[in-house]
């Protein structure tokens, strides 16, 4: 079940409309009910807070205003491209690009000048 600090796609009429995540879950006074707090990633930036079932959250269809609605947990996938060829580092260093010439700048040193 997604939870709080999840990423979730807004699905309105099957088609995708954006993304939120979920700030908050707490119960309602419904049994199987919650009040799920969404910050909707987009600009502005707006907070929503939906009355759902627990079924809604795990990703059942539901209707607003007789619209079909679902939420799909997103998970990034172990194999996402990140746009650059970089080898996995430890913990603590940067990555390296594959050809091991990499220059790492520091934002921090240039906001102090």
């Amino acid at each position: 079940m997604p939870t709080e600090n999840d990423i979730v796609l807004i699905h309105f009429e099957d088609q995708p409309l954006g993304f939120a995540r979920i700030e908050k879950i707490l119960p309602d006074s419904k049994p199987d009910w919650y009040h799920v707090k969404l910050l909707m990633l987009q600009v502005p930036l707006q907070v929503v807070t939906w009355i759902l079932r627990d079924r809604y959250i795990l990703g059942d269809e539901f209707t607003m205003n007789g619209k079909r609605m679902r939420l799909e947990r997103i998970v990034c996938p172990d194999n996402a491209p990140d746009g650059d060829d970089l080898h996995d580092s430890p913990p603590g260093k940067p990555p390296t690009p594959a050809n091991g010439k990499a220059t790492v700048i520091s934002l921090k040193d240039k906001l102090k000048r």
